[in-house]
């Protein structure tokens, strides 16, 4: 209960997005490889993001 109105830290939106776009490449796969590529190197921009924070 206490946690409803807790906002998420920077770290947790960072990992958000990447599982979202994780998804989207992977879903993309099959339909458009050049899409799904893009998809995937936005998520690993967004991956390095959060290993910085974790440093």
């Amino acid at each position: 209960m206490f946690g409803l109105f807790k906002k998420k830290s920077e770290e947790e939106k960072l990992q958000e997005k990447y599982k979202k776009l994780m998804e989207e490449g992977f879903k993309l796969q099959s339909i458009n490889r050049s899409d799904s590529d893009q998809k995937y190197l936005e998520a690993d921009a967004v991956l390095k993001k959060i290993e910085a924070l974790k440093k």
